[in-house]
């Protein structure tokens, strides 16, 4: 008999995602659930989806969730968190969510050091809405509402959330991933996982930030838009860990911030 090496997480439901061909979030669903998985924690976790291509993930996650309002995701996370400590408790949120929105929520989560994950899916663009300009569309880059490229003069520079939250005191991880590949797509479920632990360990505010496909806003196919990703975005938003406090260096380097 052959051994079977692969299922389905027991933290995803059998429901067929909605998901367009070659959408990076149904790649970072399981990544989630695997995770959720392997640190045996699917009793206690709280997942917090956003408004946008994400606000359906309680039809896949078989776990507790939380609808939050349009990037109020940290906000409802921090509620839930202060009031059952014991959970582990993340926002996914997409790139208008958490950039525009909700930054005010994100940032001063984890600016405060919020023992909470988020979950950030960076598409550059505004996926289920028809894929207009987003904070992180980046410069010359075309949309339904910059039909001629993002213009600096015009529209500000692309918002690196990595780069911004790694100088906040509070914060204790932060990483940017990619799903374009099966080598990134490892990497960013162990990025996932170190996430979680750190947040476990009650170490503070953890990111990942992944770069995900949007073939049907990009108007490519789900091939090009991989290779998109490793070709044009991982310039303006170059993968890596920006941030890791190691658990001794935690007290000391936030004393002297």
């Amino acid at each position: 008999m052959a051994k079977q090496i692969f299922s389905k997480p027991q933290c995803l439901k059998e429901n067929i995602f909605h998901y367009c061909p070659g959408c990076g979030h149904s790649i970072a669903h399981r990544l989630v659930a695997e995770v959720i998985d392997e640190l045996g924690i699917r009793g206690k976790v709280i997942g917090v989806p956003p408004a946008g291509c994400a606000v359906l993930a309680y039809n896949y996650f078989d776990i507790d969730m939380i609808e939050a309002q349009h990037g109020r995701g940290p906000a409802l996370a921090t509620g839930i968190k202060r009031t059952l400590p014991d959970r582990v408790v993340f926002s996914y949120q997409g790139d208008g969510d958490l950039a525009a929105i909700g930054i005010a929520e994100s940032f001063h989560a984890a600016n405060r050091g919020e023992n909470i994950t988020v979950i950030f899916i960076n598409n550059a663009v505004y996926g289920m809405t028809g894929g207009q300009m987003a904070p992180t569309t980046m410069l010359e880059q075309k949309t339904t509402t910059s039909p001629s490229g993002r213009n600096k003069t015009l529209d500000g520079y692309p918002v690196k959330v990595c780069e911004l939250f790694s100088q906040l005191p509070g914060t204790t991880y932060i990483e940017r991933c990619s799903v374009s590949s099966p080598a990134t797509v490892n990497k960013a479920k162990k990025a996932i996982k170190k996430a979680f632990q750190c947040q476990i360990d009650g170490r503070g505010f953890s990111l990942v930030e992944i770069l995900s496909a949007c073939p049907t806003n990009w108007k490519m196919t789900p091939v090009n838009s991989c290779k998109w990703i490793d070709d044009v975005m991982n310039k303006e938003f170059p993968l890596g860990v920006f941030k890791d406090i190691p658990p001794a260096a935690e007290k000391s380097e936030r004393h002297s911030s």
